[in-house]
């Protein structure tokens, strides 16, 4: 059995750039905007969804969002 994996085009230095960069935003916008914990929990749950699904993207491993359109 032969598996092929999908060459990733983005390098480890981009990736920990971008999520470094994701994390202090977020860490801002927790610490300076004022809101409610729970809209503050909603937000930290949609940062990481969505920055989960773009590392398995970027590596290859869920093939399925190739046609969603970002």
């Amino acid at each position: 059995m032969i598996i092929h994996l999908k060459i990733c085009k983005m390098s480890l230095f981009t990736v920990l750039i971008t999520l470094v960069i994701a994390g202090v935003l977020l860490w801002l916008v927790n610490t300076y905007i004022p809101m409610d914990n729970k809209i503050k929990n909603i937000l930290n749950a949609v940062v990481v969804i969505v920055l989960i699904l773009w590392l398995l993207r970027a590596f290859g491993l869920l093939d399925s969002m190739k046609n969603i359109q970002i």
